[in-house]
């Protein structure tokens, strides 16, 4: 059998081949690496526009709340619209003033005046009707019931009761000196014969001699108001204000105003002339 001898491997041109030359070498390579930059750079000019369109809108939403969108699904932080705002309150500075206006007067019956003009009484007593203020003078006095026309103020025993004359010494005690209130000039002080004043204390009325202090000259003043019967007043006291002279049991007494009638007479009395 003959042996097969391998032929050598022949060249590209030896078997009838020959290159292509119609297209320079590597032209595939160029157009893909062409293509390739040619899209990369696309990409960057869109990433660069996409960039500035995004901080533009940023800004224009720094700028003005109201445009700011809600994207559906998420909670929206942005300022309420200021066109729906609410204006602010008249005065300086948009703010409402806290401080209260000192123009302004309480009004009685729709008129200011009427406020000035009105003043308080100076006693809750003063149901009977309006007080009355004599000058009071500085006379001798006596001071008689309405209700007991035959008794009158006494000092017994260091009080004054509701006692019928008596003798000399009796209506002596039974005279007092009327002068201007110690505590206030408009009211009466009730001075006796041997210079004590008549003065309350613990609500009972008696006789002391002035101790100088402000609350003697309080206790022994008197305001006297319009009574319910004719010719008669009642004696306010000046630090107890509501609190008037009355006789009980006849004792005489600083009790608070009843509108009673039997209190009305129990502290109604005339100031007639001195009967020592």
């Amino acid at each position: 059998m003959p042996e097969i001898t391998p032929e050598p491997p022949r060249e590209p041109w030896e078997n009838g081949w020959a290159p292509d030359t119609s297209r320079a070498p590597g032209t595939r390579r160029l157009w893909l690496a062409g293509g390739l930059a040619m899209a990369t750079v696309i990409t960057c000019v869109m990433a660069v526009a996409v960039m500035d369109t995004g901080a533009d809108r940023d800004s224009k939403a720094s700028q003005d709340p109201s445009s700011a969108e809600t994207v559906p699904g998420l909670i929206s932080f942005a300022s309420p619209s200021v066109k729906n705002a609410t204006a602010p309150p008249g005065g300086k500075s948009g703010m409402s003033s806290t401080r209260p206006s000192t123009s302004a007067e309480p009004q009685e019956n729709g008129s200011p005046s009427a406020a000035r003009s009105a003043k308080p009484s100076k006693s809750s007593g003063s149901h009977a009707g309006s007080p009355s203020k004599p000058k009071p003078s500085a006379t001798w006095r006596s001071v008689e019931s309405v209700n007991y026309p035959d008794r009158y103020w006494h000092v017994s025993g260091g009080y004054v009761k509701l006692d019928p004359l008596g003798g000399s010494e009796s209506r002596q005690d039974s005279t007092f000196k009327v002068v201007k209130g110690l505590a206030d000039g408009s009211c009466y002080s009730f001075a006796t014969q041997d210079g004590t004043y008549l003065r309350h204390r613990n609500f009972l009325l008696r006789d002391e001699p002035d101790d100088g202090s402000a609350l003697f000259r309080q206790d022994a003043t008197f305001c006297p108001r319009a009574s319910a019967h004719s010719g008669a007043v009642m004696l306010e006291s000046v630090n107890y204000p509501g609190r008037f002279l009355r006789h009980q049991n006849f004792q005489l007494k600083l009790d608070p105003f009843q509108n009673s009638s039997l209190y009305l007479a129990d502290s109604a009395f005339r100031l007639v002339g001195g009967v020592a």
